[in-house]
This record gives structure tokens, sequence and C-alpha cells, in this order.
């Protein structure tokens, strides 16, 4: 059952990534592709309808991951105080952004919230890929299974590592060109004209940096974590993720036509998470101090609660996902600034 669960939040948190990841790029790159202020109302509007219930599946993951493991909850909320506050904050001022930014009739009060909506929706793709690489690597637990990290120390990575370091930076840079892709397939698919031409041709750009940058934390991950190398032999048919990460990456710059490029970067994503999550379990939270690990098995609720919690979480997640696929296909096709809405 703890295998089950494990699976199911790492789900769940895949699909967060997909979802609200290309809301995170479209933020990022809105003043990069947008030259005047109604490309921009078209790069918000492309997101308009979506984007507030995406991050639903972030509180959703959330509540999983406490209900079904709450001792890694409690670890996680010790160790990273200080980067879930900036993340918090960060999501706060992206939602006021697109709400405030069409309030006031002002040159200067749109370019604020434009600039805060394009700094939040960058740092919070950095922030949530060093989460990642965080994960991965390891964190200094203690024998209760608690730890704290400061936000860096030396950037180096070792026993007493911070937040940011030499590896979950790389993690970072790469989460961030990811989602920048990702939000650029998106608003390409959603838009027309000038507009979509600049967002493929970021795309096409950034995609043999991305693709180097894959390299780089492949190989950087498999030098700081051995457990990864034991997972992927001890489990060959591991390698089944990593090749579909291949795939999604192949297809998001070589697939013809709009909507198979951008389902070529939801593969991608959930073929390198997946792959993440494949090559740390049983572990949670892997550590680097010298004390053991927090494992599924260690950090799961007890086993009757787990097999009650597939009660409510299986009708749960239907009505979650019938309400998405009406969302998205009740708002598809191609944004237009005539239909309607404040931005």
């Amino acid at each position: 059952m703890e295998i089950l669960w494990f699976c199911l939040v790492a789900v769940m948190i895949a699909v967060y990534v997909v979802l609200d990841g290309f809301d995170l790029g479209a933020g990022a790159i809105h003043l990069l592709v947008a030259r005047s202020d109604s490309e921009r109302r078209m790069v918000i509007r492309s997101i308009g309808p979506v984007w507030d219930g995406n991050e639903v599946w972030l509180l959703a993951g959330g509540g999983t991951l406490y209900f079904a493991f709450p001792a890694l909850y409690a670890s996680s909320f010790s160790g990273f105080y200080l980067p879930l506050m900036i993340v918090l904050w960060l999501l706060i001022l992206r939602g006021t952004s697109i709400e405030f930014r069409s309030h006031v009739d002002s040159p200067l009060w749109t370019s604020f919230w434009d600039v805060t909506f394009m700094g939040a929706s960058g740092l919070l793709a950095i922030f949530f890929g060093a989460a990642l690489g965080n994960v991965v690597r390891g964190v200094p637990l203690d024998s209760e299974g608690y730890f704290f990290l400061p936000l860096w120390t030396d950037f180096a990575v070792g026993p007493q590592p911070g937040i940011l370091d030499w590896y979950t930076v790389i993690v970072g840079v790469t989460a961030l060109v990811t989602l920048v892709i990702h939000g650029a397939l998106w608003v390409a698919l959603k838009t027309e004209g000038e507009l979509q031409g600049r967002c493929q041709d970021l795309a096409r750009r950034l995609w043999w940096a991305l693709g180097a940058l894959t390299a780089a934390v492949t190989l950087a991950s498999f030098s700081i974590q051995p457990h990864l190398a034991e997972s992927f032999a001890a489990h060959p048919a591991g390698y089944f993720f990593p090749l579909v990460a291949v795939a999604g990456l192949i297809g998001m710059r070589f697939l013809l036509g709009e909507l198979h490029r951008f389902l070529g970067s939801c593969v991608y994503i959930v073929g390198m998470l997946t792959s993440a999550a494949f090559g740390v379990f049983p572990y949670v939270l892997p550590s680097v101090s010298g004390a053991k690990g927090l494992t599924a098995y260690d950090a799961a609720a007890p086993a009757y609660g787990l097999n009650i919690g597939l009660f409510w979480f299986i009708p749960g997640i239907l009505l979650a996902t019938g309400y998405f696929v009406f969302t998205y296909r009740h708002f598809g096709g191609k944004v237009k600034l005539e239909q309607g809405g404040q931005h």
C-alpha cells in the first residue's frame, strides 16, 4: 500500500507540474515574446480560464502527502520552512499580478504588475526545480528524521549543504528552461500571428540548451546520489522512464503541429519526474549526514488509514479529472481579446 501511495503522490506532483508549469512558463516569457499591451493581455488570456484551477493540484498533492506520508510532511516543513514561505509569497504575488494589472488604467501600474508576474513566475520555476534537486541529493537528517537547511552555505555538495548549491542551482535552471519552453509551446498553441511565431522561435532556440542541461543534470544526479545507479541496476525496467523523457524531448522539437509539440513537452516533464521518483525509491527524503534516510515505509501512515483513504481518493480524483476535462474542452481553441474579460 505504501508503494501505491508513493506512486499516487508522484503522479499528482507530475500532473501539477505539467498543468501549472505552462502557466509559470507563460508568465516567465510574457515580457519577452509580447511587444504590446494587447499581446501581453493575449498571453495572460491564454492561461486565464485555467491557471487558478491548475494550482488546485498543488493543494491536492500537498494534502495527499500529508495524509499518506505524515512523517515526510513534518520533516519537510521543519527543514524547508524558509523556501516554503518564499514559494507562498511568490504564489501570492503571481496571483495578484494577474488580477490587479487591469484594475487601474495606468502604464506604470500595468508595467509594475507585469514585471512582478514575470519575476514571480520565473522564480517559482527555479525554486520548484531546486526543491526537486534537494530531494534527489538528500538532506542532513538527524536521528529523529528532522533537519535544517540554510538558503545557501558554500554552494558545495556535502554533509552540511544549503538549499542552494551547485547541483540544485543546475536543477533549478533546468526547471526554468523546461517550463519556459513548456509555456512558449502553450502560448503558441493558443495564439496566432506574430505572437505565436515568437513563441515558436523561443522554444526552438531554447531546445538545444534544454538538451544540454538534461544531459548535465542526469550526469550530476548519478554522480552525487549513488542510490540512483543502484535502483536502475536492480530494476532495469525503470529505464522506461528516462526513455519517455527522451521521447518527449525529441517530440517537442521535431513533431509537426503545435498540439503535438506541446504534448511532447508534457511527456518530457512526466518522464523526468517519474525517472527521479523511480531513482530515489524507496527513499522519500535521502540523507547526506550519515543518518538513515526517510523511506516511504518509515514515513507512511498506518495501513488501515491508507486503505480507507482510497475510498475518498478515487471518487475525488475522478471528480477533479472530470472538471478539468470539461474546463479544457470548454475553453479550447485560440484566444481572442474580444471574447470578454478584464485581462
